[in-house]
């Protein structure tokens, strides 16, 4: 639903458009991370530039024994926590790392990443399914990455997964959508939201993502390595918002071969202008 209000809007246009994800209903649909930064104490104001209320955590970062140094202690109470596997390299790894996230505290969401690769850091989706499976049994909210494979993606419906997080170029490498045919597939044929992570290098590549139907997007290198991260993380929660509402307000028809005139040839100034050639 459309609704305008000058008032208090300025003219701007609202789009009723909430996320909602596990049970959770959310005004932004851009995720960021905790990783690369150069102090933990910077992660409160990213996360309150960037709008975001979704930030994933390695649990390997997180020590409860420990009040300062617990990197939990940064991430604003009002964040939804989704504890990553990071560092498992195989389901029953993946599936220890969530039940000790949700142990110390974490909750019931989580992201699995199993990677055995240690070169390209690719994920194995055979084993990424296998523990969404008993995860989701277990009453967990289920967030796998994967390469953005059809196949591993429809087993991961069956397997119960909230969404599914295709990669758009390998972690870390701010290189972009380099598998947006890929994710393009993704977005058309499966029933739950395609959310894209790892790789997103420019906000408008997270527009891009987010104009082709994406559902949401998770940056973390792009923001943290940035030369100013708080802006970054600004322009970044700017981009997902607007590529959103481009995608809703459904694009514009390509036309390729020849021009078309913006306006129509009815009501040329014609004779008033062989007057003036005259």
């Amino acid at each position: 639903m459309e609704t305008i209000d000058p008032v208090k809007n300025d003219g701007e246009t609202t789009l009723d458009d909430p996320f909602i994800l596990g049970g959770k209903r959310m005004a932004s649909r851009l995720f960021i991370g905790t990783g690369k930064y150069g102090a933990n104490a910077l992660i409160p104001y990213i996360a309150r530039a960037s709008g975001a209320e979704v930030i994933t955590v390695a649990l390997r970062r997180v020590d409860a024994s420990q009040s300062k140094g617990n990197i939990l202690s940064h991430i604003p109470p009002h964040m939804q926590l989704l504890p990553n596997t990071s560092g498992a390299r195989t389901a029953e790894e993946a599936i220890r790392i969530a039940r000790l996230a949700r142990a110390a505290g974490c909750g019931n969401w989580i992201k699995i990443e199993v990677i055995s690769d240690a070169r390209y850091l690719l994920p194995d989706g055979y084993e990424t399914a296998k523990a969404t499976e008993i995860l989701n049994k277990e009453g967990f909210i289920v967030l796998p990455y994967i390469n953005p494979d059809l196949y591993v993606a429809r087993s991961l419906v069956n397997a119960g997964a909230a969404a599914v997080m295709p990669l758009g170029a390998p972690i870390g490498t701010n290189r972009g959508l380099a598998t947006r045919e890929m994710i393009a597939i993704l977005i058309e044929e499966i029933p739950l939201p395609i959310i894209v992570d790892a790789g997103i290098g420019r906000p408008s590549q997270a527009c891009e993502a987010m104009e082709m139907g994406a559902a949401a997007c998770l940056v973390n290198t792009a923001i943290a390595t940035a030369r100013s991260p708080l802006e970054m993380a600004r322009a970044f929660g700017r981009a997902v918002r607007a590529g959103r509402t481009a995608y809703l307000a459904g694009l514009g028809r390509v036309l390729s071969g020849h021009g078309e005139a913006s306006s129509p040839e009815e009501g040329r100034l014609t004779g008033f202008l062989d007057d003036e050639n005259g």
